[in-house]
């Protein structure tokens, strides 16, 4: 059985742990500006006493607002009653949450997450590196691709060179002559090209082993524990030679050298003069020459189509690693951080939960007020007082009821009794000749007794 009523019960407990509200208000305040001076510490320059100072003075600040704000909520939110005037007060309250995250909440996940957002961005930007890396070495390895047809072109020259020489496979007599000097002068060519596409190879070679131990060297400085600055230092150094490897290996690409000298081939085509002892003989050097001609022609022309297709290849671009503080890192890769960032609001906006429990409290305990009798909501106090009132306002001739003195009744006129002379007479005491008054008891009559009739 319930001895007392809810809403007296209710009240009593909004009482008991008042001082419980204010104990958690602050130490959320204080929580919050301590994460605040992590955070700002961070982002100050200067000397040492200076940032110490700054910070200190800045979190103490983000403590008191925090702690003054919330204890207004708490107090007001919960006694007005007004639908306009609680929805200005909760449009209030999210203007101060808004205030409170722009002032204090990101300064709080960059002290909780600041060091892993750093070394997010540090491993994004490894990841960028070897991804350059890898395309400029596939770049680089794409005029490689064109050495086996310069390759071919060249035995094939060569070949020919021979058989013309040995047995006179194309114009039926042996010996060297100028068709056995074209084709040696062709396959010439085509064998210093291929030098050329070769030579590259060693330096690529190189030059890709250089930039793996940099990505090597980055790597471990993302993975060590430790100090985040003197690593982001390093990483950034290293960055910078990694920067250097992957523009050496673009310049290592031979695809323009191979196009300019496989258009050389076609257009700077010197045939020598038929040197047959016969009239035949040179008209058929002249015939095999010029087929030699359209032969180096479209082998040009194949390699300059080869060339081509490397070199519309889109070449990368240059990268440039941008250190960033825990506090821009932080807001940056916020995704990756959901956790550490809904910790830094949740320390903020906690006495939101206590606003909305004392909120709901108060109603409930205006809703048991109204439906409870009078006498049920008020105190022995209260009592003794109203019964002293009520004896004043008697003693004052007051009425209760309405509280308007009570209608003074108006006093009706009294007739006079007529006179009758014989009852005045009857009345009238008789005096004695020695000076004695006799009372006559004719005369007399009871209180109680009927007035006679005029």
């Amino acid at each position: 059985m319930q001895l007392k009523p809810n809403a007296y019960r209710l009240n009593e407990t909004v009482k008991s742990v008042e001082t419980m509200s204010r104990f958690a208000l602050a130490v959320l305040a204080l929580a919050s500006g301590v994460y605040t001076y992590l955070g700002v510490r961070g982002l100050l320059d200067g000397s040492a006493t200076f940032v110490f100072f700054a910070a200190i003075i800045y979190s103490a600040a983000v403590s008191v607002a925090i702690y003054a704000f919330w204890s207004f909520m708490m107090r007001f939110v919960p006694l007005v009653t007004s639908g306009v005037q609680r929805v200005g007060l909760f449009v209030t309250m999210a203007i101060g949450c808004a205030m409170i995250i722009a002032m204090s909440s990101w300064l709080n996940a960059a002290a909780l997450a600041g060091s892993a957002a750093t070394e997010q961005h540090m491993a994004v930007t490894l990841q960028g590196y070897a991804e350059d890396l890898d395309r400029a070495h596939a770049n680089a390895l794409a005029s490689q691709s064109l050495l086996p047809d310069v390759q071919r072109a060249a035995e094939r020259f060569s070949g020919l060179a021979a058989d013309e020489r040995e047995s006179g496979a194309l114009t039926g007599t042996t010996g060297s002559g100028s068709v056995v000097q074209l084709l040696t002068q062709m396959g010439t060519q085509m064998n210093q090209l291929a030098s050329t596409i070769t030579g590259s190879r060693d330096e690529v070679a190189l030059l890709f082993e250089q930039g793996s131990a940099r990505l090597a060297t980055m790597r471990e400085l993302v993975s060590t524990p430790g100090s985040v600055a003197p690593r982001a230092d390093s990483f950034q150094t290293e960055a910078v030679q990694l920067s250097a490897v992957i523009s050496a290996l673009q310049q290592t690409d031979v695809a323009a050298s191979v196009k300019r000298a496989s258009a050389d081939l076609s257009a700077g085509f010197i045939a020598p003069v038929a040197n047959g002892q016969s009239a035949d003989l040179a008209n058929r050097q002249d015939q095999v020459m010029e087929t030699v001609r359209a032969s180096v022609a479209a082998q040009s022309a194949a390699l300059s189509a080869a060339a081509d297709e490397i070199l519309a290849t889109p070449s990368v671009e240059q990268r440039r690693y941008v250190p960033l503080s825990s506090a821009e890192a932080v807001i940056r890769y916020w995704q990756d951080f959901i956790p550490s960032w809904a910790g830094a609001i949740s320390i903020d906006l906690l006495p939101v939960v206590l606003v909305l429990v004392l909120m709901i409290v108060n109603d409930a305990m205006r809703a048991d007020s109204e439906s409870l009798e009078e006498a049920e909501n008020i105190t022995a106090a209260e009592m003794l007082r109203a019964l002293a009132l009520f004896r004043q306002m008697e003693a004052a001739g007051i009425d209760v009821s309405t509280g308007k003195p009570r209608p003074v009744p108006i006093a009706q006129p009294v007739e006079p009794e007529p006179i009758d002379t014989p009852a005045v007479a009857e009345i009238m005491p008789v005096q004695t000749d020695d000076g004695t008054v006799t009372p006559i008891d004719a005369a007399q009559r009871k209180r109680t007794e009927n007035p006679r009739p005029a």
